[in-house]
Protein backbone atom coordinates (compact mmCIF):
# COMPACT_ATOMS: atom_id res chain seq x y z
CA UNK A 1 0.00 0.00 0.00
CA UNK A 2 1.56 3.70 -0.74
CA UNK A 3 0.12 6.30 1.79
CA UNK A 4 -2.87 7.28 0.71
CA UNK A 5 -4.11 3.96 0.41
CA UNK A 6 -2.58 2.84 3.97
CA UNK A 7 -4.64 5.99 5.65
CA UNK A 8 -7.99 4.97 3.76
CA UNK A 9 -7.24 1.12 5.13
CA UNK A 10 -7.06 2.40 8.83
CA UNK A 11 -10.27 4.10 8.52
CA UNK A 12 -12.28 1.80 7.03
CA UNK A 13 -11.15 -0.72 9.19
CA UNK A 14 -10.94 1.12 12.55
CA UNK A 15 -12.87 2.98 15.08
CA UNK A 16 -11.65 6.59 14.53
CA UNK A 17 -12.90 8.91 17.23
CA UNK A 18 -11.90 11.64 15.14
CA UNK A 19 -14.56 11.18 12.83
CA UNK A 20 -16.94 8.70 14.85
CA UNK A 21 -17.17 10.42 18.46
CA UNK A 22 -18.04 8.12 21.57
CA UNK A 23 -18.71 5.07 19.80
CA UNK A 24 -14.99 4.99 18.30
CA UNK A 25 -13.71 5.76 21.71
CA UNK A 26 -11.81 2.45 23.48
CA UNK A 27 -11.45 2.84 26.92
CA UNK A 28 -8.98 0.73 28.92
CA UNK A 29 -5.22 0.05 28.01
CA UNK A 30 -5.62 -4.08 27.14
CA UNK A 31 -5.60 -3.46 23.26
CA UNK A 32 -2.10 -1.25 23.68
CA UNK A 33 -1.08 -3.81 26.37
CA UNK A 34 -1.37 -6.58 23.60
CA UNK A 35 -0.05 -4.03 20.31
CA UNK A 36 3.27 -3.37 22.94
CA UNK A 37 3.80 -7.19 23.89
CA UNK A 38 3.52 -8.43 20.35
CA UNK A 39 5.79 -4.88 19.13
CA UNK A 40 8.47 -5.75 21.57
CA UNK A 41 7.62 -3.19 24.34
CA UNK A 42 8.61 -0.03 21.99
CA UNK A 43 7.72 2.37 24.94
CA UNK A 44 10.05 1.38 27.47
CA UNK A 45 12.84 2.38 24.95
CA UNK A 46 13.08 6.23 25.46
CA UNK A 47 12.40 8.65 27.91
CA UNK A 48 8.99 9.96 28.13
CA UNK A 49 7.26 13.06 29.34
CA UNK A 50 3.65 12.95 29.26
CA UNK A 51 0.75 15.74 29.69
CA UNK A 52 -2.70 15.59 29.84
CA UNK A 53 -5.79 18.19 29.94
CA UNK A 54 -8.76 19.52 28.45
CA UNK A 55 -7.07 22.55 27.25
CA UNK A 56 -3.63 23.49 26.86
CA UNK A 57 -2.20 20.48 26.26
CA UNK A 58 -1.09 20.60 22.43
CA UNK A 59 0.85 24.08 22.86
CA UNK A 60 2.42 22.81 25.96
CA UNK A 61 3.56 19.74 24.23
CA UNK A 62 4.96 21.85 21.78
CA UNK A 63 6.57 24.22 23.83
CA UNK A 64 8.19 21.42 25.81
CA UNK A 65 9.47 19.89 22.30
CA UNK A 66 11.08 22.97 21.26
CA UNK A 67 12.72 23.76 24.61
CA UNK A 68 14.33 20.29 24.45
CA UNK A 69 15.65 20.86 20.63
CA UNK A 70 17.17 23.72 21.95
CA UNK A 71 19.27 21.91 24.41
CA UNK A 72 20.17 19.90 21.86
CA UNK A 73 18.01 16.88 22.48
CA UNK A 74 16.39 14.43 19.71
CA UNK A 75 12.73 14.89 20.67
CA UNK A 76 9.65 12.76 19.88
CA UNK A 77 6.35 14.55 19.83
CA UNK A 78 3.26 12.95 19.77
CA UNK A 79 0.10 14.97 19.81
CA UNK A 80 -3.77 14.55 18.35
CA UNK A 81 -5.57 15.04 16.75
CA UNK A 82 -3.79 16.58 13.19
CA UNK A 83 -5.18 19.37 11.41
CA UNK A 84 -3.83 18.88 7.92
CA UNK A 85 -2.23 15.74 7.42
CA UNK A 86 -2.35 12.13 9.74
CA UNK A 87 2.06 12.61 9.81
CA UNK A 88 1.52 15.56 11.77
CA UNK A 89 0.67 13.45 15.10
CA UNK A 90 4.23 11.79 15.02
CA UNK A 91 7.31 14.31 14.73
CA UNK A 92 10.43 14.55 15.22
CA UNK A 93 12.71 18.06 15.72
CA UNK A 94 9.69 18.97 14.25
CA UNK A 95 9.82 17.31 10.94
CA UNK A 96 6.83 15.10 10.93
CA UNK A 97 7.17 11.24 10.01
CA UNK A 98 7.28 10.00 6.55
CA UNK A 99 4.76 9.27 4.46
CA UNK A 100 6.76 6.10 3.25
CA UNK A 101 7.22 5.20 6.77
CA UNK A 102 3.66 5.23 7.45
CA UNK A 103 2.73 3.16 4.36
CA UNK A 104 5.43 0.54 5.24
CA UNK A 105 4.48 -0.09 8.93
CA UNK A 106 0.56 -0.05 8.00
CA UNK A 107 1.84 -2.76 4.95
CA UNK A 108 3.81 -4.55 7.08
CA UNK A 109 1.10 -4.90 10.79
CA UNK A 110 -2.08 -5.26 9.01
CA UNK A 111 -1.63 -8.32 10.98
CA UNK A 112 -1.39 -6.73 14.35
CA UNK A 113 -5.40 -4.84 13.50
CA UNK A 114 -6.34 -8.63 12.79
CA UNK A 115 -4.79 -9.74 15.83
CA UNK A 116 -5.97 -6.95 18.98
CA UNK A 117 -8.97 -4.91 16.37
CA UNK A 118 -7.58 -1.51 18.05
CA UNK A 119 -9.14 2.27 17.72
CA UNK A 120 -7.46 4.32 15.05
CA UNK A 121 -5.81 5.99 18.35
CA UNK A 122 -4.41 2.72 19.44
CA UNK A 123 -2.98 2.29 16.38
CA UNK A 124 -1.48 5.85 16.19
CA UNK A 125 0.26 5.36 19.89
CA UNK A 126 2.19 2.04 18.82
CA UNK A 127 2.49 3.76 15.58
CA UNK A 128 4.65 6.75 17.08
CA UNK A 129 6.23 4.45 19.91
CA UNK A 130 7.86 1.98 17.14
CA UNK A 131 9.13 5.20 15.42
CA UNK A 132 10.57 6.91 18.32
CA UNK A 133 12.20 3.36 19.18
CA UNK A 134 13.64 2.71 15.73
CA UNK A 135 14.77 6.86 15.64
CA UNK A 136 16.02 6.27 18.72
CA UNK A 137 15.03 9.67 19.98
CA UNK A 138 16.30 11.41 23.50
CA UNK A 139 12.98 12.41 24.82
CA UNK A 140 9.30 11.59 23.67
CA UNK A 141 6.48 14.51 24.71
CA UNK A 142 3.48 12.34 24.33
CA UNK A 143 0.18 13.92 24.91
CA UNK A 144 -2.94 12.11 25.94
CA UNK A 145 -5.94 11.62 23.29
CA UNK A 146 -8.23 12.39 26.10
CA UNK A 147 -8.78 11.62 29.98
CA UNK A 148 -5.99 10.11 31.23
CA UNK A 149 -6.63 7.48 33.13
CA UNK A 150 -7.61 5.02 30.61
CA UNK A 151 -6.09 6.62 27.65
CA UNK A 152 -3.66 4.67 25.53
CA UNK A 153 -0.95 6.56 26.16
CA UNK A 154 -0.77 5.44 29.71
CA UNK A 155 1.05 2.70 29.11
CA UNK A 156 4.41 4.73 29.65
CA UNK A 157 6.52 5.23 32.57
CA UNK A 158 7.38 9.09 32.30
CA UNK A 159 10.25 10.65 33.62
CA UNK A 160 7.32 13.46 34.83
CA UNK A 161 3.59 14.60 34.05
CA UNK A 162 2.29 17.96 33.26
CA UNK A 163 -1.77 18.44 33.58
CA UNK A 164 -3.13 21.73 31.99
CA UNK A 165 -6.77 23.40 32.05
CA UNK A 166 -9.37 21.11 33.27
CA UNK A 167 -12.43 22.18 31.93
CA UNK A 168 -15.96 20.84 30.51
CA UNK A 169 -15.58 18.76 27.34
CA UNK A 170 -16.14 15.07 26.72
CA UNK A 171 -18.74 14.92 29.51
CA UNK A 172 -20.05 11.46 27.75
CA UNK A 173 -16.69 10.02 28.21
CA UNK A 174 -14.87 11.74 31.26
CA UNK A 175 -18.15 12.65 33.63
CA UNK A 176 -19.99 15.81 33.83
CA UNK A 177 -18.37 17.47 37.16
CA UNK A 178 -15.00 19.23 36.91
CA UNK A 179 -14.14 16.81 39.91
CA UNK A 180 -14.73 13.88 37.73
CA UNK A 181 -12.98 14.75 34.36
CA UNK A 182 -10.17 15.78 36.40
CA UNK A 183 -10.28 12.65 38.38
CA UNK A 184 -9.81 11.04 35.00
CA UNK A 185 -7.24 13.49 33.37
CA UNK A 186 -5.60 12.55 37.13
CA UNK A 187 -5.10 8.89 36.24
CA UNK A 188 -1.15 9.89 34.93
CA UNK A 189 -0.31 10.57 37.97
CA UNK A 190 2.55 7.50 38.90
CA UNK A 191 4.04 6.49 42.13
CA UNK A 192 7.14 8.75 42.91
CA UNK A 193 6.88 10.57 39.08
CA UNK A 194 6.51 14.56 39.79
CA UNK A 195 3.67 16.25 38.53
CA UNK A 196 3.15 19.69 37.67
CA UNK A 197 -0.53 21.34 37.65
CA UNK A 198 -0.77 24.19 35.10
CA UNK A 199 -3.87 25.59 36.61
CA UNK A 200 -4.75 26.28 40.18
CA UNK A 201 -8.53 25.49 40.14
CA UNK A 202 -10.99 25.07 43.20
CA UNK A 203 -12.76 22.43 42.05
CA UNK A 204 -9.85 20.16 41.04
CA UNK A 205 -7.19 20.73 43.59
CA UNK A 206 -7.87 18.44 45.83
CA UNK A 207 -8.27 15.99 43.15
CA UNK A 208 -4.73 15.92 42.41
CA UNK A 209 -3.66 16.31 45.76
CA UNK A 210 -5.47 13.90 46.69
CA UNK A 211 -4.32 11.46 43.84
CA UNK A 212 -0.43 12.47 44.20
CA UNK A 213 -0.45 12.14 48.38
CA UNK A 214 -1.78 7.99 47.18
CA UNK A 215 1.01 7.33 45.10
CA UNK A 216 3.69 9.31 47.07
CA UNK A 217 4.13 11.59 44.20
CA UNK A 218 5.94 14.99 44.40
CA UNK A 219 2.89 17.55 42.83
CA UNK A 220 3.38 21.31 42.80
CA UNK A 221 0.51 23.25 40.83
CA UNK A 222 2.89 26.38 38.57
CA UNK A 223 1.03 29.65 40.06
CA UNK A 224 2.80 28.51 43.69
CA UNK A 225 6.11 28.38 41.44
CA UNK A 226 5.06 31.01 38.89
CA UNK A 227 4.21 35.02 38.99
CA UNK A 228 3.31 35.82 35.25
CA UNK A 229 2.43 39.39 34.02
CA UNK A 230 2.25 40.27 30.32
CA UNK A 231 4.11 37.26 29.50
CA UNK A 232 7.07 38.12 31.77
CA UNK A 233 7.26 35.24 34.12
CA UNK A 234 9.57 35.34 37.41
CA UNK A 235 10.85 31.87 38.62
CA UNK A 236 13.15 30.76 41.84
CA UNK A 237 16.00 29.42 39.55
CA UNK A 238 15.55 31.80 36.78
CA UNK A 239 14.55 34.67 37.72
CA UNK A 240 12.60 37.37 35.97
CA UNK A 241 12.22 35.97 31.86
CA UNK A 242 10.16 38.19 29.40
CA UNK A 243 8.80 36.13 26.54
CA UNK A 244 7.84 36.90 23.40
CA UNK A 245 5.44 34.11 23.01
CA UNK A 246 4.89 33.34 18.97
CA UNK A 247 1.10 32.53 19.81
CA UNK A 248 -0.45 35.93 21.35
CA UNK A 249 -3.28 34.55 22.68
CA UNK A 250 -3.68 35.68 26.43
CA UNK A 251 -4.15 31.69 27.10
CA UNK A 252 -1.02 30.99 26.37
CA UNK A 253 0.47 32.95 29.55
CA UNK A 254 -1.07 30.11 31.50
CA UNK A 255 0.25 27.08 29.17
CA UNK A 256 3.55 28.84 29.55
CA UNK A 257 3.56 29.06 33.65
CA UNK A 258 2.83 25.46 33.43
CA UNK A 259 5.47 24.51 31.61
CA UNK A 260 8.42 26.74 33.24
CA UNK A 261 7.02 25.49 36.99
CA UNK A 262 7.55 22.11 35.39
CA UNK A 263 10.87 22.81 33.88
CA UNK A 264 11.91 23.75 37.82
CA UNK A 265 10.71 20.47 38.75
CA UNK A 266 12.52 18.51 36.25
CA UNK A 267 15.93 20.22 36.93
CA UNK A 268 17.25 17.73 38.89
CA UNK A 269 16.25 14.94 36.08
CA UNK A 270 17.12 17.04 32.84
CA UNK A 271 18.93 20.06 33.73
CA UNK A 272 17.97 22.75 31.70
CA UNK A 273 19.46 26.72 30.79
CA UNK A 274 17.16 29.47 31.09
CA UNK A 275 18.60 31.31 27.77
CA UNK A 276 17.38 28.36 25.92
CA UNK A 277 14.01 27.99 28.17
CA UNK A 278 13.16 31.37 26.42
CA UNK A 279 14.49 30.73 23.06
CA UNK A 280 12.49 27.17 22.77
CA UNK A 281 9.29 29.01 23.73
CA UNK A 282 9.42 31.99 21.40
CA UNK A 283 10.89 29.19 18.61
CA UNK A 284 8.04 26.64 18.95
CA UNK A 285 6.81 28.13 15.64
CA UNK A 286 10.02 27.26 13.82
CA UNK A 287 10.64 24.14 16.05
CA UNK A 288 7.41 22.19 15.65
CA UNK A 289 5.43 23.51 12.93
CA UNK A 290 2.56 24.03 15.44
CA UNK A 291 -0.60 25.96 13.82
CA UNK A 292 -3.59 27.41 14.43
CA UNK A 293 -3.85 28.58 18.35
CA UNK A 294 -4.82 32.56 18.01
CA UNK A 295 -3.05 32.18 14.27
CA UNK A 296 -2.98 35.41 12.65
CA UNK A 297 -3.44 34.98 8.93
CA UNK A 298 -4.10 38.43 7.50
CA UNK A 299 -4.13 42.24 8.31
CA UNK A 300 -6.47 44.83 7.09
CA UNK A 301 -9.00 43.16 8.03
CA UNK A 302 -7.03 41.37 10.55
CA UNK A 303 -7.68 37.29 10.59
CA UNK A 304 -7.26 34.92 13.47
CA UNK A 305 -8.00 31.20 13.52
CA UNK A 306 -7.93 29.35 17.15
CA UNK A 307 -8.67 25.47 17.44
CA UNK A 308 -10.96 26.66 20.56
CA UNK A 309 -13.57 24.47 20.27
CA UNK A 310 -15.40 24.13 23.92
CA UNK A 311 -16.91 26.60 26.44
CA UNK A 312 -13.41 27.12 28.16
CA UNK A 313 -11.46 27.79 25.28
CA UNK A 314 -14.07 30.06 23.79
CA UNK A 315 -14.77 31.83 26.62
CA UNK A 316 -10.99 32.71 26.39
CA UNK A 317 -11.17 33.58 22.79
CA UNK A 318 -13.96 36.09 23.63
CA UNK A 319 -12.02 37.77 26.54
CA UNK A 320 -9.23 38.32 23.50
CA UNK A 321 -11.58 39.80 20.77
CA UNK A 322 -12.99 42.38 23.29
CA UNK A 323 -9.25 43.60 23.61
CA UNK A 324 -8.72 44.19 19.74
CA UNK A 325 -11.24 46.89 19.33
CA UNK A 326 -12.52 46.11 15.92
CA UNK A 327 -15.19 48.43 14.35
CA UNK A 328 -17.00 45.12 13.19
CA UNK A 329 -16.51 41.18 14.02
CA UNK A 330 -17.73 38.57 11.23
CA UNK A 331 -17.28 35.23 12.85
CA UNK A 332 -16.88 32.03 10.83
CA UNK A 333 -18.19 29.39 12.96
CA UNK A 334 -18.47 25.30 12.93
CA UNK A 335 -18.62 22.84 15.03
CA UNK A 336 -18.90 19.01 16.11
CA UNK A 337 -22.22 17.90 16.52
CA UNK A 338 -21.61 16.12 20.26
CA UNK A 339 -20.09 19.10 21.62
CA UNK A 340 -22.70 21.24 23.99
CA UNK A 341 -23.03 23.35 21.11
CA UNK A 342 -25.79 25.57 23.31
CA UNK A 343 -24.08 26.33 26.05
CA UNK A 344 -20.94 27.67 23.49
CA UNK A 345 -23.16 29.42 21.14
CA UNK A 346 -24.51 31.70 24.85
CA UNK A 347 -20.62 33.19 24.15
CA UNK A 348 -20.56 34.51 21.19
CA UNK A 349 -21.24 38.28 20.30
CA UNK A 350 -24.75 39.22 18.70
CA UNK A 351 -23.47 42.16 17.38
CA UNK A 352 -21.04 40.18 15.36
CA UNK A 353 -21.72 38.75 11.51
CA UNK A 354 -21.49 35.16 11.38
CA UNK A 355 -21.05 32.67 8.46
CA UNK A 356 -21.65 28.87 9.46
CA UNK A 357 -19.65 26.52 7.63
CA UNK A 358 -19.68 22.65 8.11
CA UNK A 359 -15.84 20.82 7.76
CA UNK A 360 -15.29 18.01 5.99
CA UNK A 361 -15.89 15.49 9.13
CA UNK A 362 -18.78 13.05 9.84
CA UNK A 363 -19.03 14.38 13.54
CA UNK A 364 -19.53 18.35 11.95
CA UNK A 365 -23.07 19.78 12.72
CA UNK A 366 -24.87 20.93 9.39
CA UNK A 367 -24.01 24.34 8.35
CA UNK A 368 -28.05 24.59 8.22
CA UNK A 369 -28.87 23.21 11.78
CA UNK A 370 -25.97 25.55 13.46
CA UNK A 371 -27.36 28.42 11.80
CA UNK A 372 -30.86 27.49 13.07
CA UNK A 373 -29.37 26.89 16.67
CA UNK A 374 -27.44 30.44 16.86
CA UNK A 375 -30.25 31.83 15.59
CA UNK A 376 -32.26 31.20 18.90
CA UNK A 377 -29.54 32.77 20.83
CA UNK A 378 -29.46 35.96 18.67
CA UNK A 379 -26.94 35.11 16.02
CA UNK A 380 -27.77 35.70 12.74
CA UNK A 381 -25.59 34.94 9.23
CA UNK A 382 -25.80 32.84 6.30
CA UNK A 383 -24.84 29.58 5.40
CA UNK A 384 -21.02 29.04 3.09
CA UNK A 385 -20.13 26.15 1.93
CA UNK A 386 -16.79 26.14 2.98
CA UNK A 387 -14.40 27.99 5.29
CA UNK A 388 -11.96 28.97 2.72
CA UNK A 389 -14.88 30.68 0.53
CA UNK A 390 -16.35 31.96 3.89
CA UNK A 391 -12.85 33.95 4.54
CA UNK A 392 -13.04 35.11 0.77
CA UNK A 393 -16.30 36.75 1.63
CA UNK A 394 -15.34 37.85 5.05
CA UNK A 395 -13.02 40.18 3.54
CA UNK A 396 -14.79 41.50 0.56
CA UNK A 397 -17.40 43.09 3.08
CA UNK A 398 -15.07 43.96 5.65
CA UNK A 399 -13.29 47.29 6.21
CA UNK A 400 -9.25 47.46 7.19
CA UNK A 401 -10.71 48.53 10.83
CA UNK A 402 -12.77 45.15 11.00
CA UNK A 403 -11.43 41.61 12.37
CA UNK A 404 -12.63 38.16 11.07
CA UNK A 405 -12.56 35.12 13.28
CA UNK A 406 -12.80 31.38 11.98
CA UNK A 407 -13.33 29.44 15.44
CA UNK A 408 -15.09 26.54 16.65
CA UNK A 409 -13.45 23.52 15.51
CA UNK A 410 -10.57 22.02 14.85
CA UNK A 411 -11.22 20.39 11.58
CA UNK A 412 -12.73 24.03 10.43
CA UNK A 413 -9.47 25.54 11.16
CA UNK A 414 -7.67 22.47 9.97
CA UNK A 415 -9.30 22.99 6.05
CA UNK A 416 -8.23 26.52 5.94
CA UNK A 417 -5.37 27.39 3.14
CA UNK A 418 -3.10 28.80 5.51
Amino acid sequence: MNYSESISFLYAQLPVFHREGAKAYKPGLGNIEALCNLMGQPQDSFKSLHIAGTNGKGSSSHFMASILQEHGYKVGLYTSPHLHSFTERIKINGIQVAEEWVADFVTNHQNLIETVRPSFFEWTVIMAFTYFKEQQVDYAIIETGLGGRLDSTNIISPLACLITNISFDHQDLLGDTLEKIASEKAGIIKSLIPVTISEKQPETSEVFLAKATSVNAPLQFASDIISAVDFTFTSPTWGEMKVNSPYKGYYQQKNISGVLAWCEQIQSIIPLEAVKIKSGIERTRLNTGLQGRWEILGESPKIIADTGHNKSGITEIMQQIKQEGFDHLTIILGMVADKDINSVLTLFPTEASYYFCQANNPRAISALELQKLAATKGLNGKVVPSVNEAIALAKLNSKPSDGILICGSTYLVGEITF
